[in-house]
C-alpha cells in the first residue's frame, strides 16, 4: 500500500517538473518569436549590413593595401597540394581540405588548434580566410566551427579562382592594364612577400574612411 502510495506521488512529481519545463520553454520560444516578429524591415536591412560589413573583406581594398597593414593575417583554407603550387601572396595555408578533391571538416582539432597558434603569435590580428571561389562553402562551414570554439574569422569577398582567374571582376577598369594576379601570386611553402612597389596604395582593413 505504501509503495502504491510513493509511486503515485512520484508520478505527481514528475508531472510538475516537466510541466515547469514545458511551460519554461513555451514562453522563451512565444518571446523569442514575438520579439523577431516585431522587428521592421529596416531593422532586418540594418542588422544585414551590419553582418556583411563585420564579416566581409573588399578584395580590392585588401589587395591596394597588401604589404604595408600588419593588422591581419590571410589564410588559405584550400589543401597543401593547391598551397604549394599557388597561394595569394601572404596566406598562409591552414587546410580544410585532404587534397584538391576531398574535404577534411571532420579534422576540427587540428583546424582549431591551428588557428589557436596562429592566434597565439598574433593575438591583435584580424584573420581572413578565402577558399575555392565566392560562393565555396568551405570558408562558412570552417568560421562556423571556429566561432563554436572560440575563434572569429572574417572573409575575403572573393575566392582563389576570381583572385587567380577574374582579376578584373573585383579590381577598377584603369588598374587592369597596370595590375594582374601574377604580382600577387606566390608558390612554395612560404607566404611570400610582395614586390615594394605594389605597397603603400591602398586603406587599412576595415577602414571606414571614404574610399576605402
Amino acid at each position: 500500500m505504501f509503495k502504491k502510495k510513493d509511486d503515485s506521488v512520484k508520478v505527481i512529481v514528475l508531472a510538475i517538473v516537466f510541466g515547469v519545463i514545458a511551460g519554461g520553454l513555451t514562453a522563451f520560444f512565444v518571446v523569442d518569436s514575438k520579439l523577431n516578429s516585431e522587428k521592421t524591415t529596416e531593422d532586418l536591412i540594418s542588422e544585414f549590413y551590419t553582418v556583411e560589413t563585420a564579416v566581409h573583406v573588399s578584395p580590392h581594398g585588401l589587395r591596394k593595401h597588401m604589404g604595408e597593414d600588419d593588422t591581419y593575417i590571410l589564410v588559405d583554407l584550400r589543401s597543401q597540394e593547391e598551397y604549394l603550387e599557388e597561394h595569394i601572396t601572404t596566406a598562409v595555408n591552414i587546410p580544410a581540405y585532404k587534397d584538391r578533391d576531398h574535404s577534411d571538416y571532420g579534422a576540427i582539432d587540428r583546424i582549431v588548434s591551428s588557428f589557436k597558434a596562429l592566434h597565439a603569435e598574433n593575438p591583435d590580428k584580424d584573420f581572413i580566410v578565402y577558399c575555392y571561389s565566392t560562393p565555396c562553402m568551405t570558408g562558412r562551414k570552417i568560421g562556423k566551427i571556429l566561432a563554436d570554439n572560440g575563434i572569429y574569422v572574417k572573409h575575403l569577398g572573393v575566392g582563389w579562382n576570381e583572385w587567380r582567374y577574374d582579376w578584373t571582376s573585383f579590381n577598377h577598369p584603369h588598374e587592369w592594364a597596370t595590375t594582374s594576379s601574377e604580382q600577387y601570386i606566390s608558390s612554395g611553402p612560404e607566404p611570400g612577400t610582395l614586390s615594394e612597389e605594389l605597397t603603400g596604395t591602398g586603406c587599412p582593413i576595415g577602414s571606414d574612411e571614404l574610399g576605402c
